[in-house]
């Protein structure tokens, strides 16, 4: 193994910029070079990177640290959808280990597609219980999108396998047997409720993207149902689709 390859592995395994440093400190003993630093560099800017998602999630689990006290099971719920003029609302209800950190976890609507992707995919794989929930276009028409948003949200917490304790929820409430605490701009407070729209808006969007090659007149894989300047001229030259709210677009279409 070449010297290089060495020092790499020992950086690898440095948990924390208070080890990195030690190692760092070994290496410039004994090593000098333009690689060598940029290596050290390399690393300690993704330690420094892990500490601010680290105080992120401390910062954002305020709320679960303090009820876990009196509470095993904390789920967190939100939606994703209410916006916009087509496709159904979506919800998700997450309940997490918070003794085991995901960390990056924050409002859907802050993260890059990427991102979500990933979080996504470990929120699933890690999550005590996660279960997702949605309201029809037809629903959302009959209801209302505030009544349709709820529905979603009862049908996500139906869903879960695991009977939450309390509910965190962004801002509305529920008409539920179960505790809950409405929070203003949950998402980006709560790491739960964070997680539970970062699994609503993913699957959306999934949905969006399969409706697109069905109604590829409207592009909603680029828009998500929302009312952009294209997606209304669509809308106005090829009328609506089976997807688009009624209710939403009666200035539209007249």
């Amino acid at each position: 193994m070449n010297r290089m390859k060495e020092i790499e592995n020992l950086l690898k395994e440095c948990k924390n910029l208070d080890e990195f440093y030690d190692v760092k400190n070994k290496i410039l003993e004994k090593e000098i070079g333009k690689d060598i630093y940029k290596i050290l560099d390399k690393y300690e800017k993704e330690l420094y990177k892990k500490k601010l998602l680290e105080k992120e999630y401390e910062r954002r689990c305020e709320y679960e640290k303090e009820l876990i006290k009196s509470y095993k099971f904390i789920a967190g719920v939100d939606e994703v959808g209410r916006g916009p003029l087509a496709g159904p609302v979506y919800a998700a209800a997450v309940i997490l280990d918070i003794e085991k950190p995901i960390l990056g976890i924050k409002d859907s609507k802050k993260l890059t597609e990427k991102q979500r992707l990933e979080l996504y995919d470990k929120i699933k794989a890690e999550a005590i219980d996660y279960s997702l929930g949605y309201a029809t276009v037809e629903e959302i028409d009959e209801l209302n999108i505030l009544e349709a948003t709820k529905l979603a949200m009862l049908r996500a917490l139906e869903g879960l396998k695991i009977k939450p304790d309390i509910i965190l929820i962004d801002a509305l409430k529920l008409d539920v047997d179960i505790p809950q605490i409405s929070i203003i701009k949950g998402d980006d407070l709560s790491v739960s409720i964070g997680a539970a729209s970062i699994i609503a808006k993913v699957e959306r969007d999934l949905y969006m993207q399969k409706a697109s090659i069905q109604y590829p007149f409207y592009n909603f894989t680029k828009n998500k149902g929302y009312g952009t300047r294209e997606h209304i001229e669509a809308i106005k030259k090829y009328g609506p689709c089976e997807i688009h709210r009624r209710t939403f677009i009666r200035n539209i279409i007249g």
